[in-house]
């Protein structure tokens, strides 16, 4: 199942698309006029070009690539990133260094991906007690299981 998605590319790179049949997310590309250097720890917002129009009750996710993480150190802050149907802006990409030495990012280079979901809306109905569940208020490792 495909929705439509207006979509504007004042980049010089191919729209975004699936790189598989099966692929939920499709790659952003750097929309940058030269390498961007990031420092160990450093983090830059990178633009990708790309401005879209999501059809009401849809939203974008912009997550990191696995293997710009594993082979680079370099993933997005803000993971997921939220882009609202009423977003007109364009996409841009929190991108942050966390290997232990000066990372490049190259015009074009793929450097995160976005996922097209549906939202559900939420009708919040006030009671005074929950139900009680096994688990009931445990987290944050209650468990003691890794």
């Amino acid at each position: 199942m495909s929705i439509p998605v207006k979509i504007i590319n004042h980049s010089k790179y191919p729209l975004p698309a699936y790189a598989t049949t099966d692929a939920a997310g499709m790659d952003l590309k750097a929309n940058i006029p030269r390498t961007i250097s990031l420092q160990p720890m450093e983090r830059q917002l990178i633009p990708t070009g790309i401005y879209i129009e999501l059809p009401s009750g849809y939203e974008a996710q912009v997550r990191p690539r696995s293997g710009l993480a594993l082979k680079q150190g370099i993933t997005c802050l803000n993971s997921p990133g939220t882009v609202d149907a009423d977003y007109r802006g364009e996409l841009k990409v929190i991108l942050i260094n966390l290997s232990n030495t000066e990372q490049q990012i190259q015009p074009g280079d793929r450097i995160a991906q976005m996922v097209v979901s549906s939202v559900e809306k939420v009708d919040w109905h006030p009671v005074t007690e929950l139900n009680e569940t096994v688990r009931s208020d445990g987290g944050f490792g209650h468990t003691g299981k890794v």
